[in-house]
């Protein structure tokens, strides 16, 4: 009789995950990379050696070519700055990079926004765009929130908008000073021939696609929390290897959802909205695989020069 060999990953809930992520057509690791820095790397000070990095992507069929392509198109765009020592190299979050991994961190950890003030945020352009420049706002604006109008403008419930404003100088959209406007209104109310503030939401942004894009992670992920909490043996005790690869691949998964989500004020979204459950279950399960995968962490981050790098940065724990 022949015997097939059982995965061992296969017998733990906290390879799921993985398992799942590694049969992709085609894998995405650039974007995995991002996330493994922002939540791994940033709130250790933002530098990490090349080879360091290299061995905690192993483990996510994450190849070393792959992981210095990735690395060299960040130190492209800016994200990264490399500094050698002797013949290892470190990567260090350079002020730009800094920046917007500190942005991303606000929308991924951020807890549910306050209490809607009745206003609308606009961002309305004055002057015709170039249409290379223009796609570049409306990509810095859609992650920020922001919906398209017809007429040209922009707008979102409740973005602080200064902050807004600074994420754009830092996507290179500097140079559009006394091109841009930005103001808080409040429409009127009770006539009959004015669109209501759900309207306005149901024309500017495709909420059904989102919700049933979380609606999938939900499924994914609420395995994964039943078998935490019916766990006999204190989370603590998780296996390190695989709590970390498991709370990457949450965090990554969710970012990629808050990437499409406006992140609009409970007044404005339908009831029962699933992406509500959804940063529910994040933080539950981040929590819950946090103390593990930081001894992982702790065990196989290292700079250039072998130090291990301090813990200094907040996240969701």
């Amino acid at each position: 009789m022949s015997s097939t060999a059982v995965n061992p990953l296969a017998l733990n809930p906290l390879a799921a995950p993985l398992e799942k992520f590694r049969q992709q057509d085609r894998l995405n690791a650039g974007s995995l990379i991002i996330s493994v820095l922002g939540d791994s790397v940033m709130p250790r000070g933002g530098r990490i050696a090349l080879g360091s990095l290299i061995g905690l992507m192993a483990p996510f069929g994450v190849g070393e070519r792959w992981v210095r392509t990735a690395v060299y198109r960040l130190v492209k765009s800016d994200w990264l700055a490399s500094e050698a020592h002797g013949r290892k190299v470190d990567y260090q979050l350079t002020p730009s990079g800094l920046q917007r991994f500190e942005e991303s961190a606000r929308h991924i950890y951020a807890d549910q926004p306050p209490p809607w003030d009745g206003q609308w945020r606009w961002i309305v352009v004055l002057d015709e765009l170039p249409a290379r420049q223009r796609e570049q706002l409306r990509r810095a604006l859609y992650w920020q929130g922001f919906g398209e109008m017809k007429t040209g403008s922009f707008v979102h419930p409740g973005a602080d908008l200064d902050a807004v404003l600074d994420a754009l100088v830092a996507d290179g959209l500097g140079d559009l000073q006394q091109t841009l406007t930005a103001f808080k209104a409040k429409p009127l109310e009770g006539h009959g021939l004015l669109a209501s503030d759900l309207d306005w939401v149901a024309k500017t942004w495709p909420l059904d696609q989102l919700a049933a894009a979380y609606l999938d992670f939900l499924a994914s992920y609420a395995p994964l929390e039943k078998y935490l909490k019916q766990r006999r043996q204190p989370l603590k005790s998780l296996d390190p290897a695989l709590a970390f690869l498991c709370r990457t691949l949450l965090i990554h998964d969710y970012r990629r959802l808050l990437l499409r989500d406006p992140e609009l004020p409970q007044d404005l979204l339908p009831v029962n909205w699933p992406g509500t459950r959804a940063r529910q279950l994040s933080r539950t399960l981040y929590q819950g695989l946090w103390e593990a995968s930081e001894r992982h962490l702790s065990e196989n981050l290292r700079l250039a020069n072998g130090e291990v790098p301090k813990k200094v940065g907040k996240s969701l724990q």
